[in-house]
């Protein structure tokens, strides 16, 4: 029987060394991170740049993730049957709250956000298709943790990063923050993953009733919080009518 290709797993690990991280990486850098020769890693880049899985800086002749690899994750996205399923009840879901609505997940110890409804207004947005959102500081994060789609133990294994002085970085005041969400049904981030914003999310149920990602919906403060600090309930109620429906589409018998 064949085992792995060398070279295969190689490029796959320089991708996603290059996927993990916030800036362009240098040939050194690449090659000190995976344990590889200069020249080796060298090869692989040129190789994955020819096919536009990888970009050069010309500048800097730093490297970073190409457009080709977007497109592949574009494609792997519109036949997610979770995506396809939701796509019509976020965007109402949007409409109807006037926040932007984001759809996650689970993805290595992260949350991946696989469809993304703008804010329904004129102001400057970013598609976050694609990203990588922490588990522990969003409400996206926080349902996939409390009903099981990812592992609690392995995110606190791997440390869990302070965004603000809201986030919650140790075991106990998480684990709390999890049982609450379990037992209302719904999950809450406020200003824990970008002062000033506020989300919520609700769970996704798929055959069998099985937790299969979230959606969440979220915005600034003040529009998302009453005056106390605590999600508006019209907007919970909006975004648990959206996850019911889209469970229902899923084949789950029951919420």
């Amino acid at each position: 029987m064949t085992g792995p290709v060398q070279s295969i797993e190689r490029a796959a690990a320089i991708l996603r060394l290059l996927a993990g991280g916030p800036r362009r990486l240098g040939l050194g850098e690449v090659a000190a991170s995976l344990g590889l020769a200069k020249g080796t890693a060298h090869g692989i880049l040129r190789t994955l740049q020819h096919v536009d899985f990888v970009e050069q800086d010309p500048a800097t002749g730093k490297y970073q993730l190409g457009a080709a690899l977007l497109h592949l994750g574009t494609s792997y996205l519109d036949v997610n049957e979770l995506r396809s399923r939701s796509i019509n009840w976020a965007d109402a879901l949007a409409a109807r709250s006037g926040e932007s609505v984001r759809l996650g997940t689970p993805l290595e110890g992260r949350v991946l956000v696989v469809h993304h409804v703008f804010r329904p207004d004129d102001t400057f947005q970013t598609l976050d298709v694609g990203s990588l959102l922490p588990l522990h500081a969003s409400s996206l994060g926080k349902v996939l943790l409390a009903f099981g789609a990812a592992p609690l133990d392995s995110a606190l294994e791997a440390g869990l990063e302070a965004y603000t002085r809201h986030t919650l970085v140790e075991r106990g005041p998480l684990a709390r923050a999890l049982a609450e969400t379990r037992e209302r049904g719904w999950a809450d981030e406020v200003q824990e993953m970008s002062m000033g914003e506020a989300g919520v999310a609700a769970p996704i149920r798929g055959h069998g009733g099985l937790v299969v990602g979230a959606i969440g919906l979220s915005g600034q403060l003040e529009r998302v919080c009453d005056s106390q600090g605590h999600p508006r309930s019209n907007l919970i109620n909006l975004l648990r009518e959206a996850a019911r429906a889209i469970s229902r589409d899923l084949g789950a018998g029951r919420w």
